[in-house]
């Protein structure tokens, strides 16, 4: 699987409406089920278990990069969904500074290696400086999901 393979390009938001960060992670989920990803039923459990991670500590890793997670049982596969916000988005992240591509992603209750599995490759593909160059400027749902085809790294 590649990072690639987990969006389409309705998993995409080129820009994010959201201006704080639970209602950047609502807004992602609510792509998800726009998407057929997530079941609308589901989709407040789901925001459940990512809010309990976010509590735990935040997702936002720093240089501009966040990704909120967690395990559900209310999908049977890996989800994910991709924004973008060219004003960035308070994340209390590690580094203070507010956020501009945000990585959602729900693995299945129990996978535990595939959740750090992406997790990890998430991190390492995002912490490529061209990797953020080009997504910045993408100028569509299109042009950001080749940026992932592109330069696509194993999850």
């Amino acid at each position: 699987m590649t990072l690639a393979n987990l969006l389409s390009e309705s998993q995409i938001i080129p820009e994010m409406a959201s201006t704080e960060r639970w209602e950047a992670i609502r807004e992602l989920v609510n792509r998800l089920v726009e998407s057929g990803k997530i079941e609308k039923s589901d989709s407040e459990d789901v925001l459940e278990s990512i809010r309990q991670r976010e509590e735990t500590m935040s997702t936002g890793i720093g240089c501009g990069i966040a990704i909120p997670h967690a395990s559900s049982s209310k999908v049977s596969e890996v989800v994910a969904a991709f924004g973008r916000s060219t004003v960035g988005v308070p994340f209390e992240s590690l580094d203070g500074e507010p956020v501009n591509f945000i990585v959602l992603f729900v693995v299945p209750k129990d996978q535990f290696q595939t959740h750090l599995r992406t997790l990890a490759a998430i991190a390492k593909f995002l912490n490529d400086k061209t990797v953020c160059e080009e997504l910045s400027k993408a100028t569509s749902s299109i042009g950001i999901l080749q940026v992932f085809e592109n330069r696509s790294t194993r999850a």
